[in-house]
């Protein structure tokens, strides 16, 4: 059945925890997961047909869009809905409909289509070239210690400059103790606009500083289609064409210097990322409502003054800690956290994306400021420094382009969920925020971002997955429910503006049956691998409101409530104890989630504890499920590789290891091996055996690098090195120094000194 589940995935980009649904709501509750789905609504499909027409829609108010599932009449031209039963005519050009020549959106291979909507030419008016383009608004910390470092950024931005399209519009904002937004409009020297880092500004007042007026922003009739971008007056100077100004943007970038304000010994580099931040955010939402726009902050360390302060200067004042955290021992973090939330609020709300890269062996503020990527679904990197090939990569992989040449991301989208009676939608856990739109199939029980069946995302691109959560409301057919075995529909509508500057609309419809509790078609339904990723980001949801140890519990509970119904077992006797194949792998997923670095604080920072749980909420089933369980590769001479083990006895003298977190890619060498390759045997003519050994793993890691984003940390470590600990971490210690074997560094048991 997984390999179904996947090929659903690759046509559909949908993954369903149940692919059989309980007929009532009090078997829905017994089966403890709920009925949810991980959808990746721009799932790269190759034989989707350019469909350049606007789709059919219902009756108002349910307004779902023609499908495979609907019932059609070609003789009566009328087809009826399957959310709302309602009967409508086909529209006029769909006159010459019949059984053998039926449109894309009927056939039932496209179960998901997108349509590129055709905006109306009025009279006298030429035809619209491309629509509007993307907006990037680079904010670039200048409080570096290496000068080195800043050049590296440097370097890496003016190279991005190449590819973008040569109309997107490109703003440059600089900080340090000063907020500078660059004026790239005025040729004749470098101009900025400087706003006071300690200093908090409203809108109006960033507005009005910066001359932006929004009553000579001409206005559409309301009737007229929308143009293209209509800069005010003022923005033109700060947001330009790439094409037009590229030359000064790159004079600029590269002519930066470090912050020219002296910083006293034992004191940190006054940084005000607010202040940039509250700037860039107030530029656009005065400039470009409701248009596809990217925010990409480049932080080198924490804000240290104004608004958004995550830490002091002093620098015997250490950044807050998980402990901190839980002792309430956060002087700055509650304020901080506030001011980026409503920042986010504010860009999310505007259609505008936030991207923030931090390069700082210290942390940067991620924790306060997660919400700006997360309301917005900006990117998140986290690394040492930008001079790390792992930045410059990953950076350099977010503008990758599709065949046509445009960018694989898309810009101010909706996500609209429609279903059939039966069901209701309970939420949304992943990074968008509600659009507040309370339709007839919107449940009472919120999971996540609930009370709305519309989300706005204020970013797409192929690989982003949201997990979207249903409840089942009709009551046991005993009491007046609904017969079983009938089918429930649902329907997930993506509105968003393509990188190319057109407006599309991603539509996928999917259907499952229904069926009564004993039928045993309910368990053989089961998907364990999207179950368990569906439940780990509601674990996670949990665990950035609550206390740990309650979600670790709340986890304990599911599992057992879900064995007691599902697995076949006799009373006191724990060795009748047996899973059915749909569920077996499912404990061992959520054995690994309950001591992986989401719900588990120790040994990791506020920030990048955040960074995880970013990376979790965004990452489809393959992916999700190698950041909870990891996976190990067992490489040995004249063998084919093999799956190993996440426990110490996999660690042989004789074998390579291949380990896949997502978030590093490690190659670990047993003692023996090590000591061959030191030794050189593998350029020795007779040893070709140990050269393909040794290439093997690394032609597995580098195919692993390369559809990774962002790019993962690579290691490659020895059998007792100092960086084996990224291995051991991993690994179920089952072998210790006392019980022999490869994990205490002895192959046997040791003797004991002195007897």
């Amino acid at each position: 059945m997984a390999g179904s589940y996947e090929d659903v995935e690759d046509r559909d980009g949908v993954r369903l925890s149940w692919n059989v649904w309980p007929s009532s709501r009090l078997e829905a509750s017994r089966c403890v997961v709920p009925i949810s789905s991980l959808y990746t609504p721009l799932k790269a499909r190759d034989d989707l047909p350019p469909v350049m027409y606007a789709p059919v829609t219902c009756k108002a108010p349910c307004r779902a869009i023609l499908n495979p599932y609907c019932q059609i009449d070609v003789r009566a031209k009328i087809w009826i809905c399957p959310f709302c039963l309602q009967r409508n005519a086909f529209p006029m050009h769909y006159k010459d409909i019949s059984g053998n020549n039926l449109p894309p959106e009927l056939l039932p291979k496209y179960t998901t289509i997108e349509y590129t909507l055709q905006r109306p030419v009025l009279p006298g008016q030429p035809p619209q070239q491309a629509g509007p383009q993307p907006i990037f608004l680079f904010v670039v910390d200048t409080c570096f210690e290496d000068e080195e470092e800043m050049k590296s950024l440097k370097e890496s931005i003016v190279l991005s400059l190449s590819l973008l399209p040569p109309g997107a519009l490109v703003g440059l904002i600089t900080y340090g103790t000063m907020t500078q937004v660059h004026e790239l409009g005025y040729l004749d020297c470098p101009k900025s606009y400087v706003f006071r880092g300690s200093k908090e500004y409203s809108p109006q007042q960033i507005q009005t500083l910066l001359a932006l007026n929004p009553s000579n922003v001409p206005r559409p009739n309301p009737g007229a289609p929308p143009q293209g971008p209509m800069p005010m007056a003022g923005a033109a100077r700060f947001l330009l064409p790439l094409e037009q100004c590229e030359f000064q943007l790159t004079n600029i970038l590269e002519g930066l210097r470090r912050d020219a304000w002296p910083v006293p010994a034992g004191k940190r580099a006054k940084r005000c990322t607010g202040v940039a931040m509250s700037v860039a955010v107030g530029l656009l939402e005065s400039t470009f409502i409701n248009q596809g726009a990217r925010v990409m902050l480049f932080a080198g360390g924490p804000c240290t003054e104004g608004p958004g302060m995550v830490v002091s200067e002093e620098l015997k004042e250490p950044i807050r800690s998980h402990h901190d955290i839980d002792r309430d021992n956060v002087k700055y973090y509650k304020r901080a956290v506030k001011f980026y939330e409503a920042l986010a609020r504010r860009a999310a709300n505007n259609g505008h994306a936030v991207d923030i890269f931090g390069g700082c062996l210290d942390q940067v503020g991620l924790l306060e400021m997660k919400s700006l990527a997360n309301y917005t679904n900006g990117y998140l990197i986290l690394v040492d420094s930008f001079s790390t090939s792992i930045f410059k990569q990953s950076y350099q992989k977010l503008f990758e382009k599709d065949d046509e040449g445009s960018l694989l991301m898309g810009f101010n989208a909706t996500l609209d969920v429609q279903t059939t009676k039966e069901l209701k939608v309970s939420g949304l856990i992943g990074h968008a925020v509600s659009a507040n739109k309370k339709t007839a199939c919107v449940g009472e029980t919120e999971i996540g971002i609930g009370g709305t069946s519309s989300w706005k995302i204020c970013s797409v691109d192929p690989k982003l997955t949201m997990g979207v959560y249903f409840e089942v409301v009709s009551p046991a057919a005993g009491q007046g429910g609904e017969q079983p075995s009938q089918r429930g529909t649902i329907q997930f509508v993506t509105h968003y503006q393509h990188s190319s500057g057109q407006f599309r609309l991603r539509v996928t419809t999917i259907a499952r049956n229904f069926a009564e509790a004993s039928n045993p078609t309910i368990g053989q339904g089961f998907d364990q691998e999207a179950a368990a990723v569906l439940m780990a980001r509601i674990a996670v949801y949990k665990a950035d409101i609550d206390d740990s140890p309650d979600v670790l519990r709340w986890l304990d509970r599911m599992l057992i409530r879900l064995c007691q119904k599902f697995a076949m077992f006799t009373k006191d006797d724990p060795g009748s104890f047996r899973l059915p194949d749909e569920f077996s792998i499912y404990p061992q997923f959520m054995f690994h989630l309950r001591r992986s670095q989401f719900l588990q604080v120790f040994n990791n920072s506020p920030d990048e504890t955040a960074y995880y749980r970013h990376a979790l909420n965004r990452e489809d089933v393959n992916s999700s499920l190698i950041m909870i369980q990891p996976t190990l590769m067992s490489y040995v001479m004249e063998q084919e590789p093999e799956p190993a083990l996440l426990d110490s006895v996999s660690i042989k003298p004789d074998t390579i290891l291949l380990l896949d977190t997502f978030f590093h890619i490690l190659i670990f060498h047993g003692e023996m091996i090590a000591q061959w390759r030191k030794a050189g045997y593998q350029d020795q003519e007779g040893y070709e055996n140990l050269k393909t050994l040794l290439q093997r793993p690394k032609d597995d890691a580098a195919e692993l690098l390369m559809d990774r984003f962002p790019i993962s940390r690579y290691v490659v470590c020895d059998q007792g090195g100092s960086q084996a600990r990224f291995l051991l971490s991993k690994l179920n210690p089952s072998t210790t120094h006392m019980s022999g074997g490869a994990y205490g560094g002895l192959y046997g048991i040791p003797e004991k000194i002195g007897s």
